[in-house]
């Protein structure tokens, strides 16, 4: 005879069996298990576009710190500083000169038009979004400022300094002592107008490296006797970033300028 006790025993045993550590759990009266997927996977997204929000936040901000304190991008638009610079070249413009250091003759200048330098300029348009685009970028330092506002020559006499050309030999002096360009375009004279010039305090006297195609100091004598306002200097142009099989360090000609003592 069976013991119906043993036979409860067995049926409970088989019915009531644990669930494997790791297996999803069992699925809800509709088919699903656990949550919806939907929301699962929407919440994954949120938090990878909230990741990706922040680090470009981050490094918007970081390109807009330098390039407001430390390095701004610019680009060439002329050929008034051949061969050291052509057209189309990307410069890096180092903001801390002038300021915790201090600008030397022979350096390369970014400055702002001091006025009546350039001509009026009318930049072609590329359709209301785009234009914005690239102003937006350029402002955070993204893309090379646009130069239609700005010039680039290289310093030849500081505040003091007396410039003249030219020399019985054809030379540029400061403060009287002869100088050799080796930056001079090939074929180039120091200078094909002669001038004579004391820097006032505060400014500085710039020239081309392509003498005879650049409107320099020489050509601005009715606008602070061409001398640039140190006030209007962004900064120095200390290494050519684009395009890369141009890419070298702009060094100032130093030797040039070591016999000239200051005023």
């Amino acid at each position: 005879m069976t013991d119906s006790r043993d036979d409860e025993t067995a049926h409970a045993s088989t019915s009531t069996q644990q669930q494997p550590v790791g297996e999803p759990p069992p699925a809800d009266a509709d088919g699903e298990s656990g949550g919806s997927p939907s929301r699962s996977a929407a919440a994954a997204l949120l938090s990878v576009v909230r990741e990706v929000a922040l680090v470009l936040g981050i490094a918007l901000g970081l390109s807009l710190l330098i390039k407001t304190f430390l390095v701004q991008a610019f680009y060439i638009p002329s050929e008034s500083m051949e061969n050291t610079l052509l057209i189309g070249d990307r410069v890096l413009v180092s903001k801390l000169t002038p300021g915790p250091f201090d600008l030397h003759r022979g350096d390369v200048v970014v400055f702002s038009d001091p006025g009546g330098w350039l001509p009026p300029s009318v930049e072609p348009s590329e359709g209301p979004v785009r234009d914005g685009v690239r102003d937006v970028l350029m402002f955070i330092g993204l893309l090379p400022s646009d130069s239609s506002e700005h010039l680039i020559k290289r310093v030849i006499g500081l505040p003091g300094d007396t410039v003249t050309c030219c020399d019985t030999k054809g030379r540029l002096t400061v403060n009287g002592v002869a100088v050799d360009e080796p930056y001079l375009f090939p074929g180039d004279d120091p200078s094909d107008r002669d001038f004579t010039v004391t820097v006032p305090r505060g400014r500085l006297w710039v020239m081309g490296d392509h003498r005879s195609v650049s409107e320099d100091s020489r050509f601005h004598r009715d606008i602070g006797d061409g001398t640039v306002p140190i006030d209007d200097v962004v900064g120095r142009a200390f290494v050519i970033v684009w395009p890369f099989d141009r890419g070298s360090v702009l060094h100032n000609p130093a030797t040039t300028f070591t016999k000239v003592a200051s005023p």
